[in-house]
């Protein structure tokens, strides 16, 4: 089911999102999709892990804006909706072993665990919604696309086993706009804030924009600059150095869409 079928029907109720997600009949990414809404990034991983993950997003609050953290085995995150259950609710997940992936289900019932913890990290969809609003075109939803996102050379600061670089996503803006991108990103720390860097991609080791690491490539126009903001993705990089045993995330650009809105985030 394409994104834009399921936004009509989301701006009337986002449990009728959220029911197309858990049936496996929406199975995209979510840029784009329940505007209002606040959506995370997802990382699952054996308690025994949890400790070392926590202390990385707290040193990594950019890139690992921390929404929840779930009890052990607890597949439900009251916090951010009554009925989300972690296991059905992210249109695709990304299973690891050993740092390898092994699979890319729409459901993970089947590899739920009693010792798994649950954390939904801030992501950029949440404040595309206030540069909509001012008025900031987003090519990437223009385009129905995914957003593009690539690794840097950035480096996170290690904590235990977890270490790498900083993935970023990337939206091309005139620079007036991108002037105003910053001043109304500013507003979200929850869901990575101002950009991390504009212009010259090569600067923070990027090689070629129509080559991202993840999600869909968007034309950069001779008048524009290519604005990069943090991005949740970067603990998939940090797990693919740590290989954890057993582990799982969202897809990137397949978010886990939450009842709480995007205006609550804003912090002034």
């Amino acid at each position: 089911m394409k994104p834009a079928a399921i936004l009509e029907t989301s701006r009337a109720t986002i449990a009728e999102a959220r029911a197309a997600i858990r049936s496996g009949r929406f199975t995209s990414h979510t840029s784009g999709l329940a505007r209002d809404h606040v959506q995370g990034n997802v990382v699952i991983l054996p308690q025994a892990l949890a400790d070392d993950f926590l202390r990385y997003c707290q040193r990594n609050p950019k890139p690992c804006p921390v929404l929840a953290v779930s009890e052990p085995g607890r597949p439900l995150l009251p916090t951010l909706g009554a009925d989300i259950d972690i296991r059905t609710d992210v249109p695709r997940y990304r299973v690891w072993r050993r740092g390898e992936l092994i699979d890319e289900p729409t459901d993970i019932t089947a590899h739920w665990r009693t010792d798994l913890v649950t954390f939904v990290i801030g992501c950029s969809f949440s404040f595309e919604q206030a540069l909509l609003d001012a008025g900031l075109s987003m090519r990437h939803i223009d385009q129905n696309r995914n957003v593009a996102m690539y690794r840097t050379n950035i480096e996170t600061i290690a904590a235990g086993s977890f270490h790498g670089p900083m993935v970023v996503s990337m939206r091309p803006l005139r620079a007036a706009a991108a002037i105003r991108a910053i001043q109304v990103t500013s507003r979200f720390p929850d869901v990575h804030g101002a950009p991390v860097h504009l212009g010259d991609p090569s600067l923070i080791g990027i090689r070629d924009l129509a080559l991202p690491d993840y999600g869909d490539p968007v034309d950069v126009m001779r008048d524009e600059l290519p604005v990069f903001w943090a991005c949740g993705v970067t603990p998939q990089a940090a797990i693919a150095q740590a290989k954890p045993d057993f582990c799982i995330t969202h897809a990137p650009g397949a978010m886990l869409i939450t009842d709480l809105l995007n205006h609550q985030l804003a912090s002034f």
